[in-house]
C-alpha cells in the first residue's frame, strides 16, 4: 500500500508541476485538481500504511522491548554515576554521560510512540513526563559539567536518577494493568 502511495503521490506532484510550469500566468484547473487529488490520495495512502506498520504487533512488542530495555540500562547507569560520581572529574561528566546514556535515550525516544498504542494515552503522558524531567536533568549535569559549575553537576545526577526511578515505576504500573493476553 505505501508503494502505490508513493507512486501516487509522485505522479501527483510531476503532474501538477508539469501543469503549472505550461503557461505560467494562467493555470488549466480542469487538468491540475485531478493531479493534486492524486497526490493527495497517495499522501493518505502512505499515512494509512504507516499507521498499520505503527500498530503491528511484531512493532509494539519490538518497541516495547526497546523500551525496556533502554530504560533500564538508563537507571542501571545512572546508579553506578550516582555511586561513582565522586571519583569522576566533574569537567568529564559530560563525556560519561554521552558514552553511556545517548544510545539508551535515542533507543527509548525512537519507541516512545508505542507506550500509547500499548497502555494508552495517560500512561504515556506519566511515562513521558518523568522521562522528559530525567532526560532534561541529564542534560543540565552535562552542561554543568561543561560550564565548571561540579556542585550543581554532581546534584543533578540524583534529580535524573530520581525521575527516571519514576518512570519506570510508572511503566512498570502501566505494564500491570495490562490485560494477562497483552502483557505477554
Amino acid at each position: 500500500m505505501s508503494k502505490a502511495g508513493f507512486f501516487l503521490t509522485t505522479v501527483g506532484f510531476l503532474a501538477g508541476a508539469f501543469l503549472a510550469s505550461l503557461d505560467p500566468r494562467t493555470i488549466n484547473w480542469m487538468a491540475f485538481v485531478p493531479a493534486l487529488v492524486v497526490g493527495v490520495v497517495g499522501v493518505w495512502l502512505i499515512k494509512k500504511a504507516s499507521m498499520a506498520h505503527a500498530r503491528s504487533d511484531e512493532t509494539l512488542a519490538n518497541n516495547r522491548a526497546s523500551i525496556e530495555d533502554s530504560l533500564n540500562r538508563i537507571v542501571v547507569n545512572l546508579e553506578q554515576l550516582e555511586t561513582g560520581k565522586e571519583s569522576i572529574p566533574p569537567w568529564d561528566l559530560r563525556f560519561e554521560i554521552d558514552r553511556r546514556f545517548r544510545t539508551d535515550l535515542n533507543a527509548f525516544v525512537e519507541a516512545r510512540h508505542s507506550l500509547s498504542h500499548i497502555y494508552g494515552l495517560q500512561n504515556y503522558a506519566d511515562i513521558m513526563s518523568a522521562f522528559a524531567a530525567g532526560e532534561r536533568y541529564l542534560n543540565r549535569v552535562w552542561s554543568s559539567s561543561a560550564d565548571g559549575y561540579i556542585d550543581e553537576a554532581k546534584d543533578y545526577i540524583s534529580r535524573a536518577l530520581e525521575q527516571f526511578l519514576d518512570a519506570r515505576a510508572k511503566l512498570d504500573e502501566a505494564h500491570a494493568g495490562l490485560p494477562a493476553a497483552a502483557a505477554g
